[in-house]
């Protein structure tokens, strides 16, 4: 029988798998398919139906009014916020970019946990930072080769925008992971990020290419895929990881999103293989495990 390390450690693998292969599915949907506003839409309003089934099977949970406001805030906020940023991204850069700065996460738990809680950071934390820093620099100023993004300096500071909620969002929601439920904590967070995005949708429009004329198979294929591995198994598991990791350690698998990201793209073409990209990719990983290291 698996302890709790082992049980949060296979939660995020998993989940984190199915986030690699998203940046790959997104980078095909959009915005040729659907626009990233339609997609995020989607993702937020099939998820907040599902979660909101899954909790009518199971056991009824009393949460405060004040836990409540935190959920809504989280998912207004945190949800919404990082998946409408990581629909521009990817519509502006490559998944590969994109995945790099996404895996930036543990430095950023680090950043918030430090003005949030006042948590101290270390020498090594420090010097991790500071690695993390220069290859994401490299990233940002790098340009890939015609063709392959439409606007990836936009595209970047777009994915490090999404990169840095998200890690907020880890940290925040680490408080409640502890006596609240996942299922609790993703109908009430799920739930007003969708609310979010139909006020949104309404306003902008809902603009999804993918919908009219004929039938288009795979398109319908990669987001169904979207819908049901990365936005609902994928959100399901990762506060099962929460419950038992520490939060920088929970942000330390994002690097297993940026490496089958990586893979993916190269493998089907979304992204051609450059020094300075793979150096930016070495240098943030070398930052992941300085950050994840305990300082003696």
């Amino acid at each position: 029988m698996m302890n709790g390390y082992a049980k949060g450690s296979l939660a995020l693998l998993v989940a984190r798998t199915f986030s690699g292969l998203n940046v790959n599915a997104m980078g095909y949907l959009l915005p040729v398919w659907i626009a990233p506003l339609g997609c995020v839409t989607l993702r937020l309003c099939f998820g907040a139906v599902v979660f909101w089934l899954v909790s009518i099977f199971g056991k009824p949970e009393n949460v405060s009014r004040s836990d409540k406001l935190k959920l809504i805030a989280l998912g207004s906020l945190g949800i919404f916020g990082y998946m409408s940023l990581y629909a521009l991204s990817i519509s502006y850069t490559t998944p590969v970019n994109f995945a790099i700065f996404n895996a930036m996460q543990p430095l950023w738990v680090v950043v918030a946990s430090a003005l949030i809680y006042h948590e101290s950071i270390g020498g090594k934390k420090l010097f991790g930072l500071a690695v993390g820093f220069s290859g994401a620099m490299l990233c940002i100023l790098s340009e890939p080769g015609a063709g392959l993004a439409t606007n990836s300096q936009l595209g970047n500071m777009l994915a490090i925008g999404a990169s840095v909620i998200y890690s907020v969002y880890l940290v925040f929601s680490a408080r409640l992971v502890g006596h609240l439920s996942s299922v609790t904590i993703l109908r009430y967070t799920f739930s007003s990020a969708a609310v979010v995005a139909l006020l949104a949708a309404s306003f902008f429009g809902f603009e999804a290419p993918m919908f009219s004329g004929s039938l288009h198979w795979k398109p319908f294929a990669v987001l169904s895929f979207v819908l049901l591995f990365p936005t609902v198994i994928t959100y399901f598991l990762i506060p099962v990881g929460m419950k038992y990791l520490k939060s920088a350690v929970v942000a330390l698998y994002g690097y297993v999103t940026l490496i089958v990201a990586t893979v993916v793209s190269f493998i089907i073409g979304m992204d051609r293989f450059d020094p300075v990209i793979l150096l930016s990719l070495l240098l943030i990983g070398v930052s992941i495990y300085l950050v994840g290291v305990e300082d003696d």
